[in-house]
C-alpha cells in the first residue's frame, strides 16, 4: 500500500527535453520540458528568449496554464512571496536579441503542479510572444510502500520511494527518532513504533511516520440518553498510518461475535430495545489491529407486563400464595398492585406473598408497571380461595306470627367456596329429609312448631346454623284437631273437680258453725258479732248452674296459658269472713282462727258446642 508523505527541501529533478517556439526572430525555449520536485523544495524553471532587433523589451513575466489569459505570478495571491524572476540583460546580434530568464518557486506544494510559460512584450505593435507549451512541473511527496510477505506473518517490510526517484538516491529510516540505514525496514505487527524515512543526507526532508492503529474512540450521535425509536449513529475513530479500516461487531456474552458491519459508522434508524448490548469497533491496517468496546443502553417504557401466581390454581384457606409482577423495561419499572380494580398498599417492586390466605383474599389481581418512559398494565389473575361454609344464617317468610294451616318458608344461606349444599333438621326430630337452600312447610299445624336449623356442607367442611323457632298458633274458626279437643276436655274436668272440693269444704264449715251455735246456747256465750248472712247453695248443681249462667252473660277470653286452679288459705283472729268467699269458723281447744279459702278459676278457651 502506498502512503503519501510531505518532503521539505530544495531538490528538483529536470528532464532535458528542449522546446523551441516562434519564428527566426521570435522564440522562447525551455532547457527542460518536465520538472519533478519534492514537496517543500525550491524549483527553478529556466527559459531562453529571442526577439527582433530594434524592439525594446517592456515586460517579462511567467504565468500558468490555469489562467486563460497571461497573469503575472507575482500578482497571484497563491504565489505571492514565493516566486522570483532572475533575468539577465539581453544581447543583440545582427537581426535579433537574446536573453535568459529563470522562475524560482519556493516551498512548492502539490497544488503548484502545472504548466509554466514565459511571455515577452516589446514596444512594437504585435510585439508579444508566449512560450508554449511551457514546462510541466510535478510536485510529489515521499511515499512509503508497505510490502507484506506471507512467510513472515508477524512482520511486514517497508520501502520508501517517490515519483522523483532516480538512480543512486538512497534513504535513511527513523524509528521513534533513532536512525536505521538500509533500503527497507522490517516492522513487527502491532508494535508501538512510529517509522519514517528521508533522503540520505537531508534529514529535514523525511516522510510522515507510519504506525499501527491506536486504541479507537467511539462517539454517539446525538449524545446523551438513547431512547427507543430514535435515530442513533456510532462513529469509530483511530489514528493510524496507513489509514485504518473499521469493522463493527455485536458481542453477546457466552456466544461468538455476531454479524460484522464494515465501515467507520454504525447507524440505527430507528433504534430498538433489542439493539442494547456491547459492540466492538475494530480498527485495522497493515501494521496492526486495535479494538474498543462500546455499550448501548436503550431506554424504553414497560413491555410484556404480566402477573404470575405461585402456586397457580385454587388455594385452600390458610395456605400461602406469592404474586410476582414481571415487565421488560429500562430502567426497571415500579409496580402498583390492584385487587378488584382497587389499589393495594404493597411495596412497588418485590413479589407479594399472601400468608395464611383468608376468604377475604379471594378476588382478581393485576399490576401496573411504570417508569419515566411509560407505563403498562398486566393481565388479570383470579385467586380462588377454597374454604368451608361460614355459620349459616336462617330466615323465615312470612315473618311474624305463624297461623295454623298457613304456609311458611325457611331459607338458609352461607358464605362458602365451593358453594355449599344444604340439609334441614328439626331439633329432637332429626333430618326433615329436605335438601336445598329453601324449605317450605305447607298447611302447617301446631305439632310442626318448634326449633329448626340447617347444615351447610361442601368439599372443605360443614357448619350448622343457629336455631330458628317456629311458634304456630291455632286458628279459632277452624275445626279443632283431636289434640285441641283433648286439651279442652281435660281443662273442664279439672274445673268440675275444683268446684266439688269447694262445695264439700263449704258444707263442712257450715255444719261446724251450726254445731257451735248449738253449743253456745247451752254453753258459754258467743261474744263475736254475727256476720251478715251469705247466700247458701244447697247443692253442687246450683253452684254450677250459677257459674254457667254467669258464663253466658260474660264473654270468655282466649288464653294461651294452661288452665289451672289455685286455693289460697289465710288465717286471722277475730276477722269476719266476707261474703263472696266460702268460709267457715274453726275453733280448737286453745285458739280461735278464721280459715279462708279462695278459688281462682281461669276459664278455658271457648269450646264449640
Amino acid at each position: 500500500m502506498n502512503l503519501r508523505t510531505a518532503a521539505r527541501g530544495f531538490v528538483a529533478f529536470l528532464l532535458s527535453v528542449p522546446a523551441l517556439q516562434g519564428n527566426p526572430y521570435w522564440a522562447v525555449t525551455y532547457p527542460s520540458s518536465n520538472i519533478c520536485a519534492l514537496s517543500g523544495s525550491t524549483v527553478d524553471i529556466k527559459c531562453n528568449y529571442k526577439y527582433p532587433k530594434g524592439h525594446a523589451v517592456e515586460k517579462k513575466l511567467w504565468f500558468t496554464n490555469i489562467n486563460h489569459e497571461p497573469f503575472d505570478l507575482k500578482d497571484d495571491t497563491d504565489y505571492r512571496g514565493r516566486v522570483e524572476y532572475i533575468c539577465g540583460e539581453p544581447k543583440c546580434w545582427s537581426y535579433s536579441c537574446t536573453g535568459t530568464c529563470t522562475l524560482r518557486i519556493k516551498d512548492v506544494t502539490q497544488r503548484d503542479s502545472a504548466y509554466y510559460r514565459f511571455r515577452i512584450t516589446t514596444n512594437q505593435e504585435g510585439g508579444a510572444y508566449n512560450g508554449v507549451p511551457g514546462v510541466k512541473l510535478s510536485v510529489t511527496d515521499f511515499q512509503v510502500e508497505v510490502v507484506i510477505h506471507s512467510r513472515y506473518h508477524d512482520r511486514v517490510q517497508l520501502k520508501c520511494h517517490s515519483m522523483c526517484d532516480f538512480p543512486g538516491l538512497t534513504y535513511t529510516w527513523y524509528r521513534n527518532g533513532n536512525q536505521h540505514h538500509g533500503m527497507s525496514y522490517w516492522f513487527y505487527i502491532n508494535s508501538e513504533y512510529r517509522v519514517s524515512c528521508a533522503v540520505k543526507g537531508s534529514a529535514h526532508l523525511h516522510s510522515p511516520s507510519v504506525y499501527a492503529p491506536e486504541t479507537p474512540s467511539v462517539g454517539v450521535t446525538p449524545p446523551g440518553v438513547i431512547k427507543e425509536g430514535s435515530s442513533v449513529s456510532l462513529t469509530c475513530t483511530s489514528e493510524a498510518n496507513p489509514v485504518a479500516k473499521y469493522t463493527w461487531t455485536k458481542v453477546t456474552t457466552g456466544h461468538s461475535p455476531g454479524h460484522r458491519i464494515e465501515g467507520q459508522q454504525l447507524s440505527f434508524h430507528p433504534i430498538q430495545s433489542s439493539d442494547s448490548g456491547q459492540y466492538l469497533c475494530k480498527a485495522k491496517n497493515d501494521l496492526g489491529t486495535k479494538s474498543s468496546p462500546f455499550s448501548i443502553d436503550v431506554k424504553y417504557g414497560p413491555k410484556h407486563t404480566f402477573v404470575i401466581p405461585s402456586p397457580p390454581g385454587e388455594i385452600m384457606e390458610g395456605g400461602s400464595v406469592t404474586l410476582s409482577c414481571s415487565s421488560d423495561a429500562n430502567p426497571a419499572a415500579d409496580y402498583t398492585w390492584f385487587k378488584d380494580n382497587q389499589p393495594l398498599p404493597w411495596e412497588p417492586r418485590r413479589p407479594y406473598t399472601l400468608d395464611s390466605v383468608r376468604s377475604k383474599d379471594r378476588g382478581t389481581y393485576r399490576c401496573q408497571a411504570e417508569n419515566q418512559y411509560g407505563y403498562l398494565g398486566s393481565n388479570s389473575v383470579f385467586i380462588d380461595v377454597l374454604y368451608a361454609p361460614k355459620t349459616p344464617s336462617v330466615s323465615v317468610r312470612p315473618p311474624g306470627e305463624i297461623k295454623e294451616g298457613g304456609s311458611v318458608t325457611l331459607s338458609c344461606s352461607s358464605d362458602a367456596n365451593p358453594a355449599a349444599d344444604y340439609t334441614w333438621f328439626r331439633e329432637h326430630g332429626g333430618s326433615v329429609e329436605e335438601l336445598g337452600e329453601n324449605y317450605t312447610i305447607s298447611n302447617i299445624t301446631t305439632e310442626l312448631g318448634g326449633n329448626y336449623y340447617c347444615e351447610a356442607r361442601n368439599a372443605v367442611g360443614l357448619q350448622n346454623s343457629t336455631l330458628m323457632f317456629l311458634n304456630v298458633t291455632a286458628t279459632p274458626s277452624s275445626p279443632s284437631s283431636p289434640s285441641s279437643m283433648s286439651t279442652t276436655v281435660a281443662a273442664g274436668t279439672v274445673a268440675v273437680l275444683l268446684a266439688t272440693i269447694l262445695l264439700v269444704i263449704f258444707l263442712w264449715m257450715r255444719r261446724k258453725r251450726a254445731s257451735r251455735k248449738a253449743r253456745g246456747q247451752g254453753g258459754r256465750p258467743d261474744t263475736r258479732e254475727e256476720s251478715p248472712p251469705c247466700p247458701v247453695y244447697d247443692n253442687v248443681s246450683a253452684l254450677t248452674n250459677r257459674s254457667a249462667s254467669a258464663a253466658q252473660r260474660e264473654p270468655i277470653e282466649e288464653q294461651d296459658d294452661p288452665h289451672y286452679a289455685s286455693i289460697h288459705i289465710s288465717r286471722s283472729k277475730n276477722q269476719e269472713v266476707p261474703c263472696g268467699f266460702a268460709g267457715a269458723l274453726v275453733e280448737s281447744d286453745h285458739t280461735e282462727q278464721v280459715l279462708y279459702s279462695a278459688i281462682n278459676l281461669k276459664r278455658p278457651k271457648a269450646v264449640p258446642e
